[in-house]
């Protein structure tokens, strides 16, 4: 079966086609075909696309909505000099990344207008992600007559106990409108921590416990046991939890209702704080890039190594945390792109875990970059491992296994 993954920002479109079967979902492999990205709808956008056997290529040209740019890409799967298919209708299904499902979608699930009224309802809880979500499956759905799988990052997290997912409001709030920790990456969570359980032999084991971090530009971490998230870091929206590219993560409410007033700042604008211009970029007033704050530290910037200092810091209590909520841990995985590529950070983060069994050998670290590797040093009983995520892949799955009639892992 081929699948279109589809995964749709407000201005861009990421997509990847793959050829996946009943053996190679179960075995978690599938065959990418294609894959690309086009940036900057509404304007003069950015087509970049690669496929198998086929030179790399980027095109620019006015896009102004998402159904031209859905249009764009299958013209170039099927472009005899680029393509991989003859035609559109190869295409068997397609899968969708959907950021909020809310407490009502707990797995993937085909699309209908049931569902796709379901997860329009969700668009008070993720206002800036759901919309061009659903612009994107309006698009595919008018040019694809096929099946269409809408595939959440929030559904991952729906096991959480209630004792993880409340918040200190009253409960009033979480009848009338659904005031609780949600979590998101889930797609990337699920995939690594399915991963790590086939690396350590214990893919059916319900007591592996395992502590999943998730760092690029948003950054989460999540305490999974069996294969279950009971605890994740972020929470109504993706702003909680870790320290982020421009997000501020952790912070006590207060600070932004003084902020709001002696700033004299608007709803707007403080969403635009805390969203835009917080985290990394805030605390060192030089780049939300892992890469450049590690350059300009090692070039003296003081401001730029304590940011670093700050992100490693924050990963480092969520790891420690999350190891008593999960009563000790068999594997921390890094993943995302700062975590499958920068062994500083890594190192930095586990320094003074060492105590609960988590150190990382600094040769096998730094040899690390971008591959699946055990870090951790011979011997030890507590494991830390860098897992590659894909999403994608995942996406695929959990389409090929809808689409054939087969529950959704």
């Amino acid at each position: 079966m081929k699948v279109l993954v589809l995964n749709c920002g407000s201005s861009s479109v990421k997509f990847q086609l793959v050829q996946t079967d009943e053996a190679s979902a179960a075995a978690g492999r599938v065959h990418a075909l294609a894959r690309g990205l086009v940036e900057n709808i509404g304007g003069l956008a950015i087509l970049r696309y690669e496929a198998e056997g086929r030179k790399p290529l980027k095109e620019t040209g006015e896009i102004l909505e998402h159904k031209i740019a859905v249009e764009r890409i299958l013209g170039l799967l099927t472009r005899p000099d680029v393509g991989v298919i003859q035609d559109r209708s190869e295409i068997e299904a397609v899968g969708h990344r959907m950021v909020h499902g809310g407490e009502r979608f707990k797995t993937s699930v085909l699309i209908d207008d049931d569902v796709l009224s379901g997860i329009e309802d969700c668009i008070d809880l993720a206002p800036l992600h759901n919309p061009p979500n659903i612009k994107g499956y309006r698009a595919s759905r008018d040019l694809l007559l096929v099946p269409h799988v809408a595939v959440f990052d929030t559904s991952f997290h729906q096991t959480m106990p209630r004792e993880a997912y409340l918040y200190g409001l009253p409960y009033v709030l979480y009848q009338r409108h659904g005031i609780r920790r949600y979590g998101f990456h889930g797609t990337s969570h699920r995939f690594v921590s399915r991963r790590m359980a086939e690396i350590l032999g214990r893919a059916d084991d319900p007591t592996l416990r395992v502590i999943t971090c998730h760092l690029g530009n948003g950054c989460s971490i999540t305490a999974i046991r069996g294969g279950h998230s009971v605890d994740t870091s972020m929470g109504l929206t993706p702003l909680e939890g870790l320290l982020m590219g421009t997000r501020a993560g952790d912070i006590d409410a207060g600070i932004i209702l003084h902020v709001m007033v002696t700033e004299e700042l608007g709803v707007t604008e403080a969403n635009a704080l805390l969203n835009k211009h917080s985290g990394l970029l805030g605390i060192s007033g030089v780049s939300n890039d892992m890469r450049t704050l590690l350059q300009a530290e090692a070039d003296g910037n003081d401001r730029a190594r304590l940011a670093v200092d700050v992100f490693c810091y924050r990963l480092k209590k969520y790891i420690a945390s999350y190891t008593g909520v999960l009563g000790g841990v068999d594997a921390v995985v890094f993943t995302g792109g700062i975590g499958e590529n920068s062994p500083v950070i890594r190192a930095r983060s586990m320094v003074g875990l060492e105590a609960l069994g988590l150190r990382v050998d600094p040769a096998r670290n730094d040899a690390a970059r971008a591959v699946e590797a055990d870090i951790s040093p011979e011997g030890s009983t507590s494991r830390v491992f860098v897992v590659p995520t894909n999403e994608e892949l995942l996406i695929a799955r959990d389409t090929y296994h809808i689409v054939a009639g087969l529950s959704a892992e």
